[in-house]
């Protein structure tokens, strides 16, 4: 019999700075409860899901913004999820917001089994945006590198309910390091959350493309390290942002198997063939037969661009200065 999980992606729609944990925490419940009736076994929820994108607002002082952080997992108002999720018998990923006793802040993602306990932890490592306002402090900001610090825990893969389970968040899917770090520990599936705005100060991508650019950083992880991936999204419009939502399921093929079709709540569900990724690690993608770590040493030596790496035996040609020669002609280009 071929091994199988049925897993979901619970999108969610934008969360308004007034609304609070309790109400949040019934929204996510009801789509639990819609996953589990499609007989669903994992939930994968979005990132900083508790909560409005705070990251967005400018403050000086970080300890004004402790309402936004949980000092517990679960407090009293998330507890409810744990229960009913127990009651299901379904595990879900859960991200945050997470302030310590020492008194780190740090972007927080947990994974929970079917029987409501925390089997893994992660906090996210690839932090974008800024730590000071760009432009107007009171325009709409991306700030995650002011409210959060580096996270401490590594990439980390865990057991939950007989799956192997890959924890990452939002911008750390766009990273081709994050996915092939976790399939080195046998991850065979990867959840993560995210929440993508289209645009802010000082990053203005072109939004027609970003969906595109979104869909290929989860389709290019799974089909290189063979496995699933699976991403929950907040989405629509969340205190005047526009979130790009686009929650996907996608398989060790590379292809979308299931995708929002909305950006409200929305339940995003497949039932994934964890046994699909045999072929593909048995063959181009056999780490063990095939990778070369000994080639890729710039990968940890180096953290941004620098000059080539001289060629043992080979002396470079000069330099013209006129840039690489292009052909002209129809008999060249063909």
């Amino acid at each position: 019999m071929r091994r199988q999980l049925s897993v979901a992606a619970a999108q969610v729609g934008g969360i308004q700075p007034g609304e609070t944990r309790e109400e949040v925490v019934r929204r996510l419940i009801l789509l639990l409860e819609e996953a589990a009736a499609r007989s669903t076994r994992l939930v994968v929820f979005p990132e900083l899901t508790l909560t409005t994108f705070f990251p967005r607002y400018w403050a000086q002082d970080l300890a004004s913004t402790d309402r936004w952080f949980e000092t517990e997992m679960p407090g009293p108002s998330v507890q409810p999820l744990f229960d009913r999720a127990r009651e299901l018998g379904v595990g879900f990923y859960l991200g945050y917001a997470e302030l310590t006793g020492d008194g780190h802040r740090y972007n927080t993602s947990i994974l929970v089994d079917s029987t409501g306990r925390i089997v893994g932890r992660y906090r996210k490592i690839h932090l974008p945006g800024h730590a000071r306002p760009v432009g107007d402090e009171q325009a709409p900001q991306h700030l995650e590198k002011h409210y959060f610090e580096v996270g401490d825990l590594g990439l980390g893969v865990f057991d939950v309910d007989g799956v192997r389970i890959g924890m990452c968040l939002c911008n750390d899917r766009r990273w081709a390091e994050v996915y092939r770090v976790l399939a080195l520990q046998g991850a065979e599936v990867v959840v993560l959350g995210y929440n993508t705005p289209l645009g802010l100060p000082g990053w203005q991508p072109e939004p027609h493309h970003m969906m595109s650019a979104h869909l290929l950083s989860l389709q290019a992880g799974a089909y290189q390290n063979s496995l699933w991936v699976v991403a929950a999204a907040k989405a629509g419009v969340e205190d005047g942002a526009e979130m790009i939502g686009g929650s996907a399921l996608v398989s060790p093929a590379g292809e979308v198997v299931a995708r929002a079709t909305g950006t409200g709540d929305e339940v995003v569900q497949t039932v994934a063939d964890l046994d699909l990724a045999a072929a593909y690690r048995a063959e181009i993608f056999d780490f063990e037969a095939h990778r070369r770590p000994d080639q890729y040493r710039l990968i940890t030596e180096r953290t941004g661009r620098g000059a080539p790496v001289p060629v043992p035996g080979q002396v470079p040609e000069p330099l013209t200065g006129h840039g690489p020669r292009i052909a002209t002609t129809t008999q060249e280009t063909r």
